[in-house]
């Protein structure tokens, strides 16, 4: 690799039930043609304000048969890098052919409940030092770990030893968080969750209930609320989504319990409310959301940013959505797609204009696979 392109990335729901949910309708695809790649803040910027209306249209499947497929991300010549949840294993996924190449695992993982091998990201530097980043679960906390890609070596072989970046953040059976991704500054963001224990989210000296920026080493970054913590923002429950807009604005995407899940526009320092308030609503020392959805509609994982909208992956609601944005605000309500086509999606990919990389998620104890669960698609929106 010669450059890299980091993943603009990005659960639980009604009665803390994380994302249930039965798949619908035929499931199958061909695979696809190459795609370009992406940017961190998750793709190019549409030159006018989106229309209320959009659309999303499947072009193909790249691979399929996938196991437990959780965090992904993008190399420079397009790949992608898919790590298994249950199985602690990444593979790298030709985007010309869908061909997948084990190129190792993460020791240690502890895949129970929600927790396992979680997000994936890729050095902002990967040119010149080939480290791949990843969130997962231990048997004592969840932690970031950085590992050098040795594509000169055997598959099954190419990773190396784990070089922890930070640790004891708070795991559970639930609400493990596990999204990360490198913004435009070039700095590690990650989203957590208070594993069940909601005091956390409320709790500035915790890891657990918050978004983190830190730098790749794993330090506080100048610029974050308190100077000696990587806390960047708090009062989450459960965050799974992150992306960052045309302006370099970041988003969020957040789990509800039984009434509202969110998408939130996150600045440092800011309070977002947690138990203290779910969905819009509560003191005005908290932020509101920009658009609320019911559990049983959304339940969402990843997101990404393309032609001026907002993509958020639906677990317990089978669909994409789309918030189209203006600035600060949604411009318009929110649109779904793909209802119940392809069962439960978790993780969207913006890879350079109208395209994104969408994945299913049949095949992780939650849901109900059919034949080639789970599963890559291709899609072109708008």
């Amino acid at each position: 690799m010669t450059a890299v392109l980091a993943a603009a990335l990005l659960v639980f729901t009604a009665g803390c039930s994380s994302d249930g949910g039965t798949p619908a309708g035929d499931r199958s695809g061909a695979t696809a043609k190459p795609a370009p790649t992406g940017s961190a803040s998750g793709g190019a910027a549409s030159p006018s304000a989106p229309p209320a209306k959009g659309s999303a249209k499947v072009v193909s499947t790249l691979t399929e048969n996938l196991k437990s497929p959780w965090g992904v991300a993008a190399l420079a010549d397009g790949d992608l890098l898919v790590g298994s949840r249950d199985e602690g294993t990444v593979t790298r996924v030709d985007v010309e052919t869908g061909k997948q190449t084990e190129i190792g695992s993460v020791p240690g993982v502890s895949p129970e409940g929600e927790g396992g091998l979680l997000g994936l990201a890729v050095s902002p530097t990967f040119a010149s030092d080939h480290q791949v980043y990843a969130y997962f679960t231990t048997a004592s906390d969840n932690r970031i770990a950085r590992m050098l890609y040795d594509e000169r070596k055997p598959p099954g072989q190419q990773l190396g030893a784990p070089d922890t970046v930070l640790r004891d953040i708070p795991k559970g059976s639930i609400h493990n968080g596990g999204r990360i991704a490198f913004g435009p500054d070039k700095m590690l963001y990650a989203g957590t969750g208070e594993t069940g224990e909601t005091g956390l989210a409320q709790d500035k000296k915790s890891l657990g209930g918050k978004i983190l920026r830190m730098t790749p080493d794993g330090q506080p970054v100048h610029g974050n609320p308190d100077a000696d913590s990587v806390v960047y923002s708090w009062g989450h429950r459960n965050v799974q989504g992150l992306a960052w807009d045309s302006e370099k604005r970041l988003w969020a995407s957040e789990f509800g319990q039984n009434t509202w899940d969110e998408l939130n526009l996150i600045e440092p320092g800011k309070n977002y409310g947690w138990p203290e308030v779910e969905g819009k609503g509560g003191g005005s020392g908290f932020v509101q959301p920009v658009a609320v959805w019911k559990t049983s509609e959304a339940s969402p994982s990843g997101i990404a940013y393309a032609e001026g909208s907002i993509w958020m992956a639906g677990l317990r609601g089978e669909r994409l959505w789309r918030i189209p944005l203006a600035g600060t605000k949604a411009s318009a309500d929110p649109q779904s797609f793909l209802e119940e086509e392809h069962g439960r999606l978790r993780t969207v990919l913006a890879v350079g204009g109208s395209e994104l990389w969408l994945v299913t998620s049949e095949t992780d104890n939650r849901g109900t696979p059919a034949a080639g669960d789970d599963k890559i698609l291709q899609l072109d929106v708008t």
